[in-house]
């Protein structure tokens, strides 16, 4: 007897339910793999910036604004795939993202002028917003509370890791050929996590669970999201942090390249080096959490990055320590981040399990959204030390000042964390995956 398209996605539905979960490890190995895409996308071509601003003929401030059409990109993309993926499945949503990462790639090879290599990267960074907030989601599927900070750690690993090499990628691209040959090496790349998404990563979103596919329903659901003060506080607390990770992205080539005279290769040691602080923390962020709470550990990171943030604007005004008063106040400054980007999302996702996806896309475009803003804005105050240190400090201060009201029962005696959800709910021993 035929079946009807219904019963077949109930008995779909009731397969992943029974399904043995996949292991933490794996998930962690094949989401750290997608989440890459995004930071190889934004760093690999970093130390072309200058060649592409004399090639096209523009100043270095317009030159950066093709970092700005990708971060623009990966925030409005975000915020399309994250409601698609809550109605299609994460899958879909993630293959279609990838090959238009591809097809921009290529787009960019070929740009004639800086308007269309801006485009374009816009383009790139919307194919690239849907490995980052599928991957954010399939967290918020299968994890909550300490698990889900515990597991954002492990990918923040990966985002450091990703800025480590891509600088240094793109700079052995550099000394073969010109800067359009960087993104040929996407193109290739892509390519690779295309095949790892399609034969490694299940379909973690069962359709008993999915959204209905209208506006009128993806709307109630941003709305819901948007009323819920304590997640809101969170997005913005990650959000501000992202953006001082992306004014030193930005205006870090022009600062260790232009005023320093560092050439490509140790530009991309010395950016490794802050990388490496960041990833540092991020892993001692899992040591942490089994004493404190998220919002525990953001609050003291927070302080901590708002007084490097001092020292940093205080040694930028006085030309103070050269190119060390530049790089060890930034480090301290990253590696305080460190301890703020797994929370944060951790914190947010897990007041709304219900709706992982849309909750990911929205923390992910107020994260790449507010990067946009930024990265033009560092250009703008003049592409030095002071405007990176202006910049990079005052977004911890109001980070600080938005969350330390909202700290709550930071500590537990048995050394476990909780996490208090919308629905009331706190996630205090929340199952993991083997």
């Amino acid at each position: 007897m035929a079946t009807s398209p219904a019963v077949d996605l109930t008995r779909a539905d009731s397969e992943i339910s029974r399904a043995e979960p996949p292991s933490r490890t794996r998930m962690i190995v094949v989401l750290g793999v997608l989440v890459a895409l995004g930071p190889l996308t934004i760093d690999m071509y970093l130390p072309a910036l200058p060649e592409i601003g004399e090639q096209l003929g523009v100043s270095s401030s317009v030159a950066q604004l093709t970092l700005t059409g990708t971060l623009a990109g990966l925030a409005l993309g975000q915020l399309i795939v994250g409601p698609l993926s809550d109605s299609l499945g994460r899958r879909r949503p993630l293959m279609a993202g990838i090959v238009l990462h591809m097809v921009a790639s290529l787009l960019c090879m070929l740009a004639p002028d800086i308007t269309v290599l801006g485009v374009a990267r816009g383009l790139q960074g919307m194919g690239a917003a849907a490995a980052a907030v599928v991957a954010i989601a399939v967290v918020g599927d299968l994890f909550a509370g300490s698990a889900a900070a515990t597991v954002m750690s492990r990918l923040i690993l990966v985002l450091g890791v990703a800025p480590v090499l891509a600088p240094s990628l793109g700079a052995a691209v550099l000394l073969k050929g010109s800067w359009p040959w960087v993104f040929a090496a996407l193109v290739v790349m892509a390519g690779a996590l295309l095949a790892v998404a399609a034969l490694a990563l299940p379909e973690t979103l069962p359709v008993a669970r999915r959204r209905p596919l209208k506006v009128r329903s993806i709307a109630a659901t941003y709305g819901q999201l948007l009323r819920d003060v304590r997640f809101v506080v969170a997005v913005l607390v990650a959000a501000l942090s992202m953006s001082g990770l992306f004014a030193y992205i930005s205006g870090a080539p022009f600062v260790l390249q232009g005023r320093y005279g560092l050439d490509e290769q140790m530009f991309a040691l010395v950016f490794a080096a802050g990388a490496i602080a960041l990833i540092g923390s991020t892993q001692f962020n899992v040591v942490l959490l089994r004493r404190f709470t998220p919002q525990t550990i953001m609050v003291w990171a927070l302080v901590a990055a708002t007084a490097a943030g001092a020292v940093f604007l205080t040694l930028s005004l006085t030309g103070f320590g050269g190119l060390l008063g530049f790089v060890i106040p930034v480090w301290a400054i990253l590696g305080a981040m460190g301890l703020v980007l797994p929370n944060a999302p951790a914190v947010a996702l897990s007041r709304h399990p219900e709706a992982s996806g849309t909750a990911a896309s929205l923390l992910g475009a107020a994260q790449f959204g507010l990067g946009a803003a930024v990265a033009p804005l560092v250009g703008m105050l003049g592409n030095d030390e002071i405007a990176l240190a202006l910049v990079m400090t005052l977004g911890m201060v109001v980070a600080l000042f938005a969350l330390a009201p909202t700290l709550r029962g930071g500590y537990h005696a048995d050394g476990g964390s909780a996490v208090e959800r919308a629905d009331g709910v706190t996630d205090d021993a929340v199952p993991e995956p083997a």
